[in-house]
């Protein structure tokens, strides 16, 4: 079924957002496989959300996306997009902006989903272990060193717990 296709009783009703959903699945398939936390969890929700995300608006969402011969150049791309040092929300809000300048954002259902679920991962907020000022080679500590010490914690946006949890996923895939 084509992203713009509509309900199957040719009434013009409602256009089914399969762009959205086929990227929603995959990144649910990713989760799931990788067993880092447990499906239904709040954890798990903003984890497939963010992955969602980065594969829908990275236009890598058809129904094949992991079965066929660009599944590898796929996969390096979303995980380039979801690194430690890629500038995530910057991205997400220029690649929104720029489908909502095409012609047929105003009827687009799967942007509307991407754009609903953007605004969801900003406005929910998550406590979480406070990983400032750790260095980026804090996860290879030297003997002797202290760990992080993760009752320390601190509110941030949901998409700041759910990019590392996809990017691992992507990892272990």
């Amino acid at each position: 079924m084509l992203p713009e296709s509509t309900d199957s009783h040719g009434g013009g009703g409602t256009a089914v957002p399969m762009a959205w959903l086929c990227a929603e699945y995959t990144a649910d398939e990713l989760l799931r496989a990788g067993r880092l936390v447990e499906p239904g969890s709040l954890e798990y929700r903003v984890g497939r959300q963010t992955l969602a995300l980065t594969i829908h608006l990275c236009d890598g969402t058809d129904t094949g996306a992991l079965a066929d011969t660009r599944a590898a150049a796929r996969l390096a791309e979303w995980l380039s997009r979801t690194s430690y040092d890629h500038p995530w929300p910057d991205w997400v809000r220029g690649r929104l902006a720029e489908r909502a300048a095409g012609p047929s954002a105003a009827t687009d259902p799967d942007l509307a989903l991407a754009r609903e679920t953007w605004r969801q991962l900003e406005a929910t907020w998550v406590l979480a272990a406070d990983l400032d000022g750790l260095p980026p080679s804090a996860g290879h500590l030297p003997a002797g060193a202290d760990a992080v010490d993760e009752s320390a914690q601190t509110w941030v946006p949901a998409w700041q717990l759910g990019l590392p949890l996809g990017h691992l996923a992507l990892h272990l895939y």
